[in-house]
């Protein structure tokens, strides 16, 4: 009998899925769980249209989505060890805004 496996931290916790998240907003505001999937996906929605026109999207003391530029640089490809030159890009970035950190951090 071996010892038991020891848990990442990541593998502690929980996470929540769409699904769940569409249930809790339906309770939430006391609506459809159609009526609140498509409450988010409109949100969803907004932001990445937002984000692909280059747009800042920012929620007073929740946080900001904006776009931020990776600059083209050389890696390695790890199975075969060749140098390997990596394009710019566009990625996707969220900055936590204080009430947020706040809830968190309680």
């Amino acid at each position: 009998m071996g010892l038991p496996r020891k848990l990442h931290s990541h593998q502690s916790r929980k996470s929540m899925n769409k699904g769940e998240f569409v249930e809790a907003l339906a309770d939430r505001m006391d609506v459809s769980r159609a009526q609140a999937d498509r409450a988010l996906s409109a949100v969803l929605d907004i932001i990445a249209e937002q984000l692909g026109k280059g747009e800042k999207v920012a929620f007073t003391g929740f946080g900001s989505f904006e776009v931020s530029k990776r600059a083209a640089r050389t890696g390695r490809n790890p199975q075969t060890g060749a140098t390997i030159e990596i394009a710019a890009s566009s990625v996707p970035k969220f900055t936590a805004g204080a009430t947020l950190k706040a809830a968190v951090n309680k």
